[in-house]
């Protein structure tokens, strides 16, 4: 049985991923915010389901789908999906009151909009599996907060909850989904330590630093920068078969909306020597270009975009470049650009 979870891209959404994970295993997570983004991950949950029934036609699979309130159309598109499949079910549930012609329209669609999403997962699950005390406390708070009880006995410990999770952008989501919602789960997990303590939310504020840091800490201690690097440069080790590309015979890796690039990219092509020169590609089209070495990626960044700057560091502005949740689709584009630019023929 396949259990695909897709849910919203906050404290509520997350929190949802969290109790289904506390009920179920052998789960696959989706994120997306609204708009078209939730047209691109149902296409990837499909994608996964159709490679799974290709293997073992006799699979069944249940999509899954929280805090996010779909469009007439989107309801309709997507029970076409899955009645298109055998043995596939569709189950949303969901707070918003914008989703409410949706809702009566379609049996799968639940909207309660009295409580959060989190809580309403959280009461789906329990019913079934039995309840969790210190689960239901951190629901309560995401509850509080989401739905802005200010009066409630959770209210402060949620604000903290939220704002920490709304700046937990250390690990890029499209390019390791997994780590991402690793990362998220462990810090939701931690916060949930806190919930029955006095002053909760003084103290898990005052904690969050040393949270994020027991997370990126392998062996020896150091800042949390050059933990996070250090981190992000063994993803990008593990996986940097399928971000390669080429440049004139040249090797180099391409990732996208990495953050604080120049440290990792310098610590990546200084654990990586074969690789000589790093690109990073963010959602407001600009390039930036590292290398390390004798590698002039001034001129890569002038033949590529009409950009410019220093040897080891450079940048331009891809202007026909668009923004995707899927990494291969920013890969072609790449690649793409360096085959126009230099008559290559890199794949």
């Amino acid at each position: 049985m396949l259990f695909l979870h897709l849910s919203h891209t906050d404290l509520d959404g997350y929190a949802c991923q969290l109790v289904s994970a506390h009920y179920l295993k052998k789960l696959s997570f989706y994120n997306s915010n609204y708009g078209r983004e939730i047209d691109e991950k149902f296409e990837m949950i499909l994608r996964e389901i159709d490679i799974s029934k290709a293997k073992n036609p006799d699979e069944k699979a249940v999509i899954f789908v929280s805090d996010l309130n779909l469009t007439p159309v989107q309801c309709d598109d997507f029970s076409r999906a899955v009645r298109e499949r055998d043995g596939v079910k569709l189950i949303l549930l969901d707070h918003h009151a914008s989703g409410e012609i949706s809702a009566r329209e379609h049996f799968w669609y639940y909207l309660d909009d009295t409580r959060c999403a989190t809580k309403i997962c959280y009461e789906f699950f329990s019913g079934i599996f039995g309840e969790d005390k210190k689960l239901e406390n951190f629901v309560n708070a995401v509850n509080a907060v989401d739905i802005w009880l200010e009066n409630d006995d959770y209210f402060e410990f949620g604000k903290v909850c939220l704002g920490a999770i709304a700046n937990a952008k250390e690990i890029n989501k499209v390019l390791f989904n997994d780590e991402n919602m690793e990362y998220l789960f462990y810090l939701m997990r931690s916060f949930m330590d806190f919930s029955e303590r006095a002053n909760a939310y003084i103290e898990l504020d005052n904690a969050l630093h040393s949270i994020k840091k027991s997370f990126f800490k392998s062996k020896d201690d150091d800042t949390l920068s050059n933990l996070i690097s250090a981190y992000l440069v063994k993803l990008l080790s593990k996986n940097k078969e399928k971000m390669s590309i080429k440049y004139r015979g040249h090797l180099g890796l391409l990732s996208s909306n990495i953050g604080n690039v120049s440290v990792v990219a310098n610590d990546f092509l200084h654990a990586n020597p074969e690789y000589k020169f790093y690109i990073d590609v963010t959602s407001k089209k600009t390039l930036s270009f590292r290398s390390s070495g004798d590698f002039d990626v001034s001129k890569m960044a002038s033949e590529l975009v009409g950009g410019g700057g220093h040897k080891n560091a450079s940048g331009g502005f891809f202007a026909a470049f668009k923004d995707s949740f899927d990494y291969e689709k920013i890969r072609e584009q790449i690649v793409g650009l360096i085959n126009e630019k230099t008559g290559e023929n890199n794949a």
